[in-house]
């Protein structure tokens, strides 16, 4: 686990030394020095088959100095959502520019109304955990954000309390990613020998293809309380960032089901720069890789693809919570 920290903090600490070329601070400068960022850092070009180049045709002819700031910001938004990408985005003082179609076009699979109902009133907060044994003997963890920290105390307060449930349900649905350092932690709880999850790689020049060899991530098991039975992990659209790191970790345990929906992706770890005007860019620098060497942007598979329905919403029934009791209770 704490290789896996190690390499991030050095890639971007080499990342960090950038120099970019300094530009005039005017629509014109602002605009070609965002271009030539993305052009010389970011790490799909190949990968979702993006003409960079034409791209700056396209977006130079509806940039001049004569631009106001709201106008340029529009065109800056629009460039940057050629990519694709919800790590990218464009911070203001007035507005952050976002792509939201990673997941806005898709069903939630989630519901705050109906977790309510499982959860209900009495349920125990270990850090950023909500967690609470259900009448079948399963225990329920929800974890909404991986910005939320999680001690070693709190998980082995969460595993204690769970011991003698019949599996686990992790739930990490619409978690937007955050501290991947908790992905870890968590991640941790769930092995018994040093487990190879990953690679990752890193820029080692302008190209858009100037990329180190792939590096090998590896999850070494806590020496805090772990967990040994079956866990179903619960995944949604939403899953994205840390949280879809995360659910690569999971894939690789040999107890863990994953359920639900394709996750949202994110799977670059995001480096920023700034533009001669303050604006703030943020990318995906660093490209990551499952443990069989596939990428992880678009999203990851679960083993059961299963949909909250109608019809058990209106019974005040969470499709997939209730699958994977299935899951649990079956063996």
């Amino acid at each position: 686990m704490k290789k896996i920290t190690l390499l991030i903090l050095l890639i971007f600490s080499i990342t960090s030394c950038v120099k970019e070329e300094e530009r005039p601070d005017t629509p014109t400068g602002n605009f070609e020095a965002l271009w030539h960022i993305i052009d010389e850092h970011y790490c799909f070009f190949d990968y979702k088959d993006i003409d960079w180049n034409q791209i700056y045709q396209t977006y130079k002819v509806r940039v001049n100095d004569n631009m106001n700031r709201e106008q340029l910001f529009e065109v800056l938004t629009d460039m940057l959502s050629e990519l694709r990408d919800g790590h990218v985005n464009l911070y203001t003082a007035f507005d952050n520019g976002r792509y939201w179609n990673w997941h806005e076009d898709y069903p939630t699979n989630f519901s705050d109304t109906l977790q309510r109902r499982y959860l209900g009133t009495d349920y125990r907060i270990a850090g950023g955990l909500r967690y609470r044994i259900l009448d079948d003997n399963i225990g329920y963890v929800y974890y909404g954000s991986f910005s939320s920290a999680v001690g070693e105390g709190n998980l082995d307060e969460v595993i204690q309390h769970l011991m003698f449930c019949q599996g686990m349900i992790l739930d990490i649905r619409s978690n937007g990613g955050g501290d991947l350092t908790n992905a870890e932690k968590l991640a941790a709880r769930f092995c018994n020998q040093k487990t190879l999850v990953g690679y990752i790689q890193h820029k080692t020049g302008k190209g858009h293809n100037d990329f180190s060899a792939q590096e090998p991530q590896y999850i070494e098991p806590s020496s805090n309380l772990r967990w040994q039975k079956k866990v179903v992990l619960l995944t949604n659209r939403g899953v994205f960032s840390a949280a879809n790191e995360f659910t690569t970790y999971m894939k690789c345990m040999p107890q863990v089901t994953v359920v639900g929906d394709r996750t949202g992706g994110g799977s670059g770890l995001p480096f920023t720069a700034s533009l001669p005007n303050g604006w703030t860019v943020r990318f995906s620098a660093c490209p990551t890789y499952d443990a069989n060497h596939n990428q992880t942007e678009f999203g990851i598979d679960p083993d059961y693809n299963v949909t909250l329905t109608d019809e058990d919403f209106n019974k005040g029934k969470d499709t997939i919570i209730e699958h994977a009791r299935t899951l649990l209770n079956s063996n």
